[in-house]
């Protein structure tokens, strides 16, 4: 059923109108966006010669000479052959772009007979000889060039002399003579292919250099960080051959340094090889670079004897010692007062270069020890107080007492006096065979040796 309403009659009356107008008016109604119109009026473009300037545009082209035109009504039709696919599509691109063209069929096909495969490269080879042969000269003036500066830099590094004066020792020597080498080389590179306009490729060579030299660093971290340790400790010579050091608490005698490791022989005989790097960053404890040495040593008296007159007494006996030097003289201490002792410190100083260590300050120890003893004093081991429980403690007297009762004689005297000097004086002369074993070793391997013996040092 329709709408009677008057509303909706006048509604059905505004659709017709407008269906009516879109018929009857189709002016008035928006029409798509048409492609522009091809120009037909006397002066377009003829076929002839469209043709025409194809042809004079191919045959200026040797890949597209053998390409025929045929050109109706604006279609322009390509047939021939030609050597590859590029060519074809350049031949279409070129005639889309003459004035009057409406299409381009493109028949071409291409060239696939030996002769003519073979040709173009034979053509290209020849060419690229031509431009070669023209370019001789430059290549020639490149090349004396490029070996000039590298002559007048490996000249320059066969001055070892020169390198020797200039450098602190004959390792830092050779790598700056090496290092000179290098870098004329990089000059004559540089500056050849500058003649020869090949910046692009120095650029490339650069960039690549720079990506491998970063790739070599991670991979030989180690072996470069040893290697600049070797430079430093080179130059800075904290050790020279033979001297007595304590590294890292490694302890021995310096045999040799290398590029890679300090190598020591222990004071048991054996080789010990401690990487430089190692070396550069650690301590480095030297008994040799100062001759006079002191040693010290503990001993311990009975709490309730005179403790002064024990360090009287043994400093006296120190300085009747022939290998103690007396300047620096002798010190005695009271160094603490333990649980069953008083702990005496005694040290005194020796000249290494006519005295072992270790022998004389066993001799010393010796010597202190039977002074005290025989003037009364006594060197009692520690003792400790026991406690049972639930029962009553033990009865402990004083060592002294216990040594009283036993030896009455045995007391210090009121007025002590030192223990003559035995007859026989102890052997206190220096122990070589080490020192004598690194002489024969560092005689006997041709090893490099970036010590210099005698030379400057940081020390």
């Amino acid at each position: 059923m329709f709408c009677q309403l008057p509303g909706c009659r006048v509604y059905r009356f505004l659709i017709f109108i407008a269906v009516l107008l879109s018929l009857q008016l189709p002016g008035l109604a928006q029409e798509p966006q048409a492609e522009p119109a091809i120009s037909v009026e006397s002066d377009t473009v003829s076929d002839a010669e469209i043709e025409t300037r194809l042809q004079d545009i191919f045959q200026e082209i040797e890949s597209l000479e053998s390409v025929e035109i045929d050109v109706t009504s604006g279609v322009v039709t390509l047939s021939g052959i030609t050597a590859n696919a590029d060519a074809a599509a350049r031949a279409e691109t070129l005639a889309e772009r003459v004035t009057g063209v409406v299409a381009v069929e493109n028949e071409i096909e291409r060239d696939l007979t030996i002769s003519r495969r073979v040709t173009p490269a034979f053509d290209a080879v020849q060419t690229r000889l031509n431009a070669f042969i023209r370019h001789l000269p430059l290549y020639g003036l490149a090349l004396a060039v490029f070996a000039a500066i590298f002559m007048a830099g490996w000249l320059l590094s066969r001055l070892n002399w020169f390198w020797r004066t200039l450098a602190p020792n004959r390792f830092v020597a050779e790598l700056l003579s090496t290092s000179i080498t290098f870098v004329f080389f990089i000059f004559a590179v540089i500056a050849a292919l500058t003649l020869l306009d090949a910046t692009a490729l120095l650029s490339t060579l650069l960039g690549a250099a720079g990506v491998l030299g970063l790739a070599i660093g991670f991979a030989v971290k180690d072996t470069i960080e040893n290697y600049v340790a070797s430079i430093m400790l080179s130059i800075r010579q904290p050790f020279q051959p033979n001297d007595h050091v304590v590294i890292n608490d490694q302890e021995g005698r310096v045999i040799r340094l290398t590029s890679r490791a300090t190598v020591l022989m222990t004071l048991d005989g054996n080789h010990l090889r401690i990487p430089n790097s190692a070396v550069f960053k650690g301590n480095i404890l030297n008994y040799s670079r100062n001759p006079e040495r002191r040693f010290t040593f503990l001993l311990g008296i009975d709490p309730e004897q005179d403790a002064l007159g024990a360090l009287a007494l043994g400093k006296a006996r120190l300085e009747a010692l022939e290998f103690v030097l007396t300047d620096p003289g002798p010190v005695t201490i009271i160094d603490e007062i333990g649980e069953s002792t008083t702990n005496l410190f005694y040290a005194a100083w020796i000249d290494q270069r006519k005295n072992d260590f270790g022998k004389s300050r066993s001799a010393a120890i010796a010597a202190v020890k039977d002074e005290l003893e025989a003037n009364g004093f006594s060197l009692p081991d520690p003792s400790y107080r026991i406690s049972i429980k639930g029962g009553a403690a033990l009865p402990t007297q004083p060592v002294s007492a216990i040594v009283q009762e036993t030896d009455d004689t045995s007391a210090p005297d009121e007025h002590p006096h030192p223990r003559p000097a035995p007859e026989a004086a102890p052997d206190t002369s220096p122990d070589t065979s080490i020192e004598k074993r690194v002489e024969e070793e560092r005689r006997e391997q041709g090893e490099t040796d970036l010590l210099t013996e005698g030379g400057q040092s940081e020390i």
